[in-house]
């Protein structure tokens, strides 16, 4: 997994409540379980008519916000079915970061084992960062996991905070097998031990 540690890019405001994971990534596209081609059909039914042409007026089929790494996004984001393609489809988008009030538990859970940080703000400071990110003169962000910080274009400084196991995995780009490896030599000491007191096992 790709280490998250300070990002610096484009925020395409969403300025839209319960957005689920069918809005995300429809049913009809999670018969792959491979996590790169998604982001073509990330928020397909909203980003494309029927015959596959864009929408013009949705928010990431426009300059500059096409090129967005972040997302400021509504209260309760990714609620809805609990399904993995939706943060591979916004990674695979280019997505990296999420801003909201808040979110469905098991999409936040998926963000950090798939690089995606979701941060927890307060309503005074989503409206602030809503509002930057609406800017399409300079709707830039950086978002510094290491200090907990988003700064605004304004040169302002915003805090957050997260659980320090996730923000360290983060950090270090360790999901459930990257964590799993580093215990490796036990692992491997734990097989050899068994191999020899139950070898019948191996037969």
């Amino acid at each position: 997994m790709e280490k998250f540690t300070r990002l610096t890019g484009i925020a395409a405001p969403m300025d839209a409540i319960n957005v689920d994971t069918d809005q995300i990534i429809p049913k009809l596209h999670l018969r792959t379980i491979k996590r790169t081609g998604l982001g073509k059909v990330l928020f397909d039914e909203l980003r494309f008519h029927p015959d596959g042409t864009e929408k013009p007026e949705f928010i990431l089929n426009r300059p500059p916000w096409r090129e967005a790494e972040i997302l400021v996004a509504g209260d309760n984001f990714g609620c809805g079915s609990s399904r993995e393609h939706a943060p591979w489809a916004l990674l695979d988008f280019g997505i990296r970061c999420i801003v909201s009030t808040s979110f469905a538990d098991i999409f936040y859970n998926n963000c950090f084992k798939n690089g995606i940080l979701p941060v927890t703000v307060p309503r005074d400071a989503l409206d602030a960062l809503m509002a930057d990110a609406s800017d399409r003169e300079n709707p830039v962000l950086t978002v510094d996991l290491e200090a907990q910080e988003i700064t605004r274009p304004n040169g302002a400084v915003l805090g957050f905070t997260i659980d320090e196991f996730r923000r360290d995995c983060l950090l270090n780009g360790l999901d459930d097998i990257g964590l799993t490896m580093q215990k490796v030599d036990r692992i491997d000491a734990f097989e050899a031990r068994q191999r020899e007191q139950q070898p019948w096992l191996y037969r």
